[in-house]
């Protein structure tokens, strides 16, 4: 796609007093998590709906989700802002030498925004030569790159301000780049403070912890930031959240989550850990002491941590190898608490309680 260097566009909304306005960011092509999530928040005509960026790329439904958000914006209450995987339409501006970058990624990924329309097109994007003389037939799909076109990078209004990875303190969202918005990781650990909400998506929620999982949404009051991404597509065990802000004028924020994953009833009671760590994305380099079939017993290489990792866990039969997103920290769980299963192992099921990830090693009903 290119960096986007060009300045940030930016909308203006002024919402109607008494209006919901829900936020969702990094849906990633789950059609299926989006809609829970609407059912689950009772979204209606009646709501504001912002798509807080990263609708696209990831997930096996792509196109299917943005055609969605397309017919949903029709109706005026829905509106979308382009996250760093939303830049699709710059496909048409980028020579022989993006072509052959773009060809390998898509081959690298095997799935996608541009993925899924070539397969429609009829194009095996895995036997051909190069893109250069298949990306005319692109424009059979002017409208979907038109919308895209047409996002903003930011939508301000009185009291929030949604962008998709986050913005500069003291700095006007007009003299941002598009790169600005759309890329920061990290923004929570930033340590900036704003004076009207910021609510923010791209960095998964998850990723902020170290001893434990967590994936609900984060809210900073002091520094007035919310980050909302609950790692959907992205992590084994993510979710899809919707921020509630009940009116403009609210500070009284809740959510619901959605995911896919089955509900089962705790039967006894269970202690939660002593000591545990989260072994994450960008840090999740292992090494192997002792592999076996379900469970390896696993040295984190840059903490000197060992815990049991499942198997099918880890990338490669090396001794050195990255893995999965994974903890050993145990859940405290009392009798008759509804969690939601994840694995099911010999050992135990490793589940989720309130948007908190860990093991139960007792029964279910």
């Amino acid at each position: 796609m290119g960096k986007y260097k060009a300045e940030a566009r930016v909308r203006r909304l002024d919402f109607e007093p008494g209006r919901r306005i829900l936020a969702i960011s990094d849906i990633h092509g789950n059609l299926e998590y989006f809609r829970g999530a609407l059912e689950l928040a009772a979204f209606s005509a009646e709501d504001e709906l912002i798509i807080d960026g990263d609708f696209l790329e990831k997930g096996d439904r792509c196109l299917d989700t943005l055609e969605y958000i397309m017919e949903l914006s029709k109706a005026g209450n829905v509106h979308a802002l382009r996250g760093n995987c939303d830049g699709w339409y710059t496909v048409f501006e980028q020579g022989r030498e993006g072509n052959a970058h773009l060809l390998r990624y898509l081959r690298w990924k095997g799935k996608g925004f541009l993925w899924e329309l070539f397969r429609n097109l009829g194009v095996d994007v895995m036997a051909i030569a190069g893109l250069d003389p298949y990306i005319p037939l692109l424009h059979a799909y002017d409208e979907e790159f038109d919308f895209l076109r047409s996002l903003p990078d930011a939508i301000d209004s009185e009291n929030f301000t949604f962008v998709h990875a986050g913005r500069y303190p003291n700095k006007p969202l007009e003299e941002h780049s598009q790169d600005e918005l759309n890329r920061i990781d990290r923004f929570m650990d930033r340590g900036d403070s704003f004076e009207k909400w910021t609510v923010v998506g791209h960095y998964p929620v998850v990723l902020y912890g170290e001893d434990k999982v967590c994936a609900n949404p984060i809210i900073e009051r002091k520094r007035k930031i919310i980050s909302i991404d609950g790692g959907c597509v992205l992590k084994d065990d993510g979710q899809l959240n919707a921020l509630i802000i009940p009116h403009k004028d609210s500070e009284d924020f809740s959510f619901v989550a959605y995911d896919h994953f089955p509900e089962r009833r705790v039967l006894k009671d269970q202690a939660g850990g002593s000591r545990s760590y989260y072994i994450r994305w960008g840090d999740s380099r292992v090494q192997v002491l002792e592999r076996g079939e379900e469970f390896s017993r696993c040295r984190h290489v840059r903490t000197g941590y060992e815990m049991d990792i499942l198997t099918k866990y880890l990338f490669t039969s090396e001794d050195i190898t990255g893995c999965n997103d994974c903890t050993d920290y145990v859940l405290p769980l009392k009798a008759g608490d509804v969690v939601r299963v994840v694995e099911e192992t010999s050992r135990g099921y490793f589940v989720k309680h309130k948007g908190v990830s860990g093991w139960y090693y007792g029964e279910l009903e």
